[in-house]
Parts: structure tokens; C-alpha cells; sequence
């Protein structure tokens, strides 16, 4: 799935370089204030936010505070794009939740590795392209499952799902929020599917002694976790 980039900026022509920038690695959003962002998260969560720091009525500071509040976006990367670049304003930044500060003026190169970069960590990936949590070991590269040294056979979708999770570990989503990261926003699907598949991912780890690592919550949806008592 082409990846989704919310880009806020109050300058016009700022949007239009960015969103010329990524046109073909990204699908891109662009707005000029929060009111306008706002609207466009709840259409669809974006994978990844490039917020300016000056914006309209609120600074891009203070939003990028209120998008970690929100459980909806609480773990979507922020890149801040600003002019303000002392170690103070970028301190300042990292602190309120940014995952990474680009200063301008920028070049579209050091954009698009900066953006790479913190969806490789967002993902979870680390240099050897796998992902650990308790028993079971994730290969990115390879799209392999494994639970200890046994192989788990998996589909697509309860890959997709599982690497959410392990990326993830020990915190609590919601259907819609699954259907979100996992499924994509613009994908039409009843809430109901992720039941299918969190029951058909519990299967194929039943047998390794693990499905209790994908834990129901009632009435907040599930949590992924090492811990199963």
C-alpha cells in the first residue's frame, strides 16, 4: 500500500515543493492550518506527518503535543519542518513528541532519507531487518515468521497485522484503528474483520504455545504483548 503523508504548512509554495517532492514514492495531503488537518486525520490517518512550526492560531509545537494526546495519532511519526534550527528550538521539538526535525530551507534529498528513517523506526525494523518480541521473531526482509526455532506459516494479512503488533508491543487499539494502520483508512471494510483475523493469527500461534500474546481488552479493543498473565 502507497504509504500516506499529511503535510501542514500555512505557505503555499512550500506545499506545492513537498508535495512535488514525494509525488512518487508518497501519497500526500497538504493543508495550511489544524482546522484543515483535523479533518483530513479523521478522513484517514496519515503514516507520517510533516508539520510546520509557525502555523495559524496555534504553533506547530503545541499541535504536535495535542496529536500525542490523541489515541488516533499518538503513534504517528511527526517530522517538524521549520526555519528555527538552535539546539533549544529542535530540544523543544523532540521533547513535545517530534520524531525528527528538518530546518529550512531543506533539500527534497535530505527529505525523502530523513522521512525513510523514521518509518524504518516507526515500523519497528532494526539493522538485521527482524523484530522480537518474547518468543517470536518477525524477518522483514524475508516476511518470515518464526516461534523459537519453528517456522510459522502465515498470510498476508495476519503478517501485516502481527508486524503491527510487534512494532507496537503492549499498548491498546482499537478496531478502527487497527483497520487504520493495518488495512488502510480508504479500505471499506466492516470492524468485524479484524476479529477474523486476530482469531485466525491466535490459530497459527495456538500451536506454539503464544496466542495468549494477543490479548482482548474489553471495551478498548487489543493489546499485543509478551506478558500473558
Amino acid at each position: 500500500m502507497t504509504r500516506r503523508v499529511l503535510i501542514i504548512d500555512d505557505e503555499p509554495a512550500i506545499r506545492d515543493m513537498v508535495t512535488f517532492a514525494l509525488r512518487a514514492e508518497f501519497e500526500t495531503v497538504a493543508v495550511g492550518d489544524v482546522r484543515e488537518a483535523q479533518l483530513a486525520i479523521a478522513d484517514h490517518v496519515p503514516d507520517l506527518i510533516l508539520l510546520d512550526w509557525m502555523l495559524p492560531g496555534i504553533s506547530g509545537i503545541e499541535f504536535a503535543r495535542r496529536l500525542r494526546r490523541e489515541m488516533l495519532t499518538r503513534y504517528v511519526p511527526i517530522i517538524m519542518l521549520t526555519a528555527r534550527g538552535e539546539e533549544n528550538d529542535r530540544v523543544g521539538g523532540l521533547e513535545a513528541g517530534v520524531d525528527d526535525y528538518v530546518v529550512k530551507p531543506f533539500s527534497a534529498r535530505e527529505l525523502l532519507a530523513r522521512m525513510r528513517a523514521v518509518l524504518r523506526r516507526a515500523r519497528g525494523e532494526d539493522v538485521d531487518g527482524t523484530v522480537s518480541v518474547g518468543g517470536l521473531r518477525l524477518d522483514t526482509a524475508a516476511h518470515r515468521v518464526h516461534a523459537g526455532d519453528a517456522a510459522v506459516p502465515i498470510g498476508p494479512t495476519e503478517y501485516r497485522l502481527l508486524l503491527f503488533f510487534m512494532t507496537h508491543p503492549d499498548r491498546v487499539f482499537s478496531r478502527p484503528q487497527l483497520l487504520d494502520h493495518v488495512w488502510g483508512g480508504n479500505v471499506y471494510i466492516e470492524e468485524r474483520t479484524v476479529d477474523v483475523h486476530i482469531r485466525r493469527l491466535r490459530k497459527l500461534l495456538e500451536e506454539h504455545g503464544l496466542d495468549g500474546m494477543v490479548q482482548t481488552v474489553r471495551g478498548s479493543g487489543y493489546r499485543f504483548s509478551a506478558t500473558t498473565g
